[in-house]
């Protein structure tokens, strides 16, 4: 059995999670998260724990299943304490302004601002001086979709170091030309 898909997800007292087949719905006190999974998995609820299990043994349902269990507790979390993606603006004159709630507009070197607006689910928010950017949202994979599309508009370099970048990331530098 898969190690990850064989352990329960335990369910805090303050979420709900509606099983109705394939799909599961999970609400707790910062939303609700509904996602419809493959009908080969099993869901189950279980002690106050949900259960995956799977239909075969090979290796798509192998994987599948542990996929599946680390969704469905991924969805947990993120109504519970939500996730958080952090990103600094590198390099002279970088920075970002809000447009609304949702829309974003950098100014990253180019010859025109980038205009970047967040799917439903996902805030974003400017802190020093519209250099770090916060994106936070209580579905996982949406936080890191729109933390990545931000960090394509201008990845870091790595003569310079300028460019956009997580928040505690590492970028390699190289030297640059050597003088004759």
């Amino acid at each position: 059995m898969s190690r990850v898909g064989k352990q329960p997800v335990p369910i805090p007292p303050q979420v709900t999670v509606t099983l109705d087949g394939p799909t599961v719905t999970v609400t707790g006190p910062k939303g609700t998260l509904v996602r419809t999974f493959h009908p080969a998995i099993t869901i189950a609820m279980d002690n106050g724990a949900v259960v995956v299990t799977r239909s075969s043994d090979t290796n798509f349902y192998r994987a599948l299943h542990g996929m599946t269990r680390a969704i469905i507790n991924n969805m947990v979390i993120g109504v519970t304490e939500g996730y958080v993606k952090q990103l600094e603006m590198i390099g002279v004159g970088y920075r970002g302004e809000l447009r609304g709630k949702k829309s974003l507009m950098m100014y990253v070197g180019y010859s025109h601002p980038v205009l970047l607006t967040a799917p439903e689910g996902v805030t974003i928010q400017l802190e020093s001086k519209g250099n770090l950017i916060t994106v936070s949202g209580t579905d996982k994979e949406l936080v890191g979709l729109t933390a990545d599309k931000i960090r394509s508009v201008r990845p870091p370099e790595p003569y310079k170091g300028k460019g956009i970048r997580y928040k505690g990331e590492h970028v390699r530098r190289k030297a640059g030309k050597t003088a004759a």
